[in-house]
């Protein structure tokens, strides 16, 4: 179990704009376009603004009656509403743009995990997943609805309104041209150590997430051996921890906030005092210098905007770093499937997972033929298996403890690498899709949050209740009510009835024509010999009905049902 998303360094530092986020949210295009549309406009408010009040002021000093002034008082009064106007329409496109951007890459990163395909996951933590496609994708909030339109506004506003300072009186302009880039400098500066921190607070985050959850599924073990205390400790210690990374992210926040007001201030006291002095000798207008002066912090407000509200995006930029590393790992499985060289090899060294299997409308049947099958663990593979289970057969797999039997299902569900041949109606398991062959109930249950009814239908588009009562009797689980609500990972049964209830759930898809081949590993470990006894009676009546199984069982009562016995044993070999 890795603690990060995706195991590229990060250390390459990414531009303002992440290319990919046009790639992989087309959403964000029309949005660019938008906020590009309401920078100009709100540019040439500003400008309008500048020039109306300083000529309103003027003409006031030169005693022009208020009737002369009502016109200009009137465009100002017109101009200052546009202006609301306009920063109504920014806010709103990003809220909505950020709604969208923020749906469609969820609804992209579930696309790329369901692509990388059990394998890939079964290496990431969960924990740390729902974090980023929920926490970390809800911050994009900030991302676009603050800094994505003040950078535009910077790129657009800030070059005309120094050009318009230029034209107007040159010195001032030279001066802006000078001060300007020190604030971009800073920013670089405290960026990067923003960055550093916001990241570092982003892992502790996604630590705290992993650690609760491991907690969480483990503290009833936890409860028995008296070590519940230690745990609370130790997701106490991460918290801290976790709140004192927000801290530090916060405390660069205000200094950087402050180093960049303050160079603002100085650079327009420059051009401030500079045009005093002009004024004073004569050689500016009056006119000339208050626009200029006006116009002079609408230049550096954008820029320092930016730096400001980069600090209130840092968590989504940081959270779309992470999803886009997945993403970028879904193309690049994809664009692997399509060598020529995995293309005309007739025994892949590896499942495609995610691959599109048949129509849903059209099940693969046949026998499961497995040659040369070698399971990867790390960097070393099991020894070779060999099996075929046809239908109306039950296939006992059986060995020792850490002989490979799971790693084998693992493997038929696409859960993890191997070598060899592998079929399945004559069909190659890396173009198939498990969904559309195979049932399986592991030897964790696997249960959510709900009834016992939806557990059973998991995955089921036409549930019907005839079906999942025949599934329950069959697991032995008929005396369990299926509109019972069960708690977080089935909590309100037992050991057994959790058992019982994932094999109900594998039966209940095979019943229901959707998995030709059922596969259950250890099924009967936490079951009386009497409920195994008729547990096995099932599987062997569903055989006779046609079903292939593939059992995992180290039970010496499961060879009574057997038709073919699978021995593994623990050998390693490197890979």
């Amino acid at each position: 179990m890795t603690d990060t998303l995706d195991a590229a360094p990060r250390a390459k530092r990414t531009p303002p704009v992440d290319p990919r986020l046009l790639r992989y949210a087309t959403a964000s295009r029309g949005f660019f376009v938008a906020i590009a549309a309401i920078a100009v406009g709100q540019t040439a408010v500003i400008v309008a603004f500048a020039w109306l009040l300083t000529s309103a002021i003027v003409n006031a000093v030169d005693g022009m009656p208020l009737a002369g002034l009502a016109p200009t008082l009137g465009l100002l009064a017109a101009v200052v509403a546009l202006r609301a106007m306009l920063l109504w329409a920014r806010e709103s496109v990003a809220a909505r743009a950020a709604a969208r951007v923020e749906a469609q890459l969820r609804d992209n990163l579930v696309t790329a995990v369901d692509a990388l395909g059990p394998e890939w996951l079964g290496g990431r933590n969960s924990a740390q997943l729902a974090v980023t496609a929920g926490r970390g994708l809800s911050a994009l909030e900030a991302y676009f609805g603050r800094y994505l339109p003040q950078l535009v506004q910077t790129v657009i506003a800030t070059p005309v309104i120094v050009a318009v300072m230029w034209w107007q009186d040159w010195i001032s302009g030279l001066i802006v041209l000078l001060t300007l880039p020190l604030i971009p400098l800073f920013m670089v500066l405290i960026g990067l150590a923003t960055r550093a921190v916001q990241q570092r607070q982003w892992r502790t985050l996604h630590h705290l997430a992993a650690r609760f959850a491991d907690t969480v599924q483990g503290l009833s073990t936890l409860k028995v051996f008296g070590r519940q205390h230690r745990a609370a400790a130790s997701i106490s210690s991460v918290t801290e921890r976790y709140r004192g990374e927000t801290m530090k992210v916060l405390r660069v926040s205000f200094l950087s906030g402050f180093a960049l007001e303050f160079l603002a201030s100085i650079s327009v006291a420059i051009v401030a005092v500079s045009i005093g002095f002009r004024l004073l000798d004569g050689s500016l207008a009056l006119m000339i210098g208050l626009f200029v002066l006006l116009l002079a912090p609408e230049a550096y407000l954008p820029v320092r905007q930016v730096g400001v509200q980069f600090h209130a995006a840092a968590e989504g930029v940081a959270a779309t770093d992470d999803v886009f590393a997945v993403m970028d790992a879904a193309r690049r499985r994809a664009a692997a499937a399509r060598t020529p060289q995995e293309q005309s090899s007739p025994t892949p060294t590896r499942r495609a997972a995610g691959a599109e299997g048949p129509d849903h409308e059209e099940f693969v049947h046949g026998d499961l033929v497995l040659e040369g099958v070698r399971v990867r663990r790390g960097e070393r593979l099991l020894a070779p298996v060999d099996l075929v289970a046809r239908p109306g057969e039950v296939v006992l797999l059986e060995g020792p403890s850490g002989s490979g039997k799971s790693s084998v299902l693992a493997a038929l569900r696409g859960a993890t690498a191997f070598e060899g041949r592998a079929t399945f109606g004559g069909r190659d398991l890396g173009a198939l899709a498990p969904s559309d062959w195979l049932a399986w109930a592991g030897q964790r249950p696997g249960l959510v949050a709900g009834r016992i009814r939806d557990n059973v239908t998991l995955g089921d588009p036409s549930p019907d209740s005839a079906r999942v009562a025949r599934a329950l009797a069959l697991a032995c689980a008929g005396d369990l009510d299926p509109d019972l609500e069960l708690g977080v990972q089935g909590a309100g049964l037992s050991g057994g009835q959790a058992q019982r209830v994932a094999v109900a759930r594998a039966l209940a898809r095979h019943l229901a024509g959707r998995a030709p081949l059922i596969a259950l590993d250890e099924p009967s470990s936490a079951l009386d010999a009497e409920t195994e006894e008729r547990l096995w009676r099932s599987v062997r009546a569903l055989a006779d009905a046609g079903a292939a199984v593939v059992l995992v069982s180290h039970r010496v009562s499961a060879r009574a049902i057997a038709d073919s016995v699978v021995r593994l044993e623990p050998a390693e070999v490197l890979a």
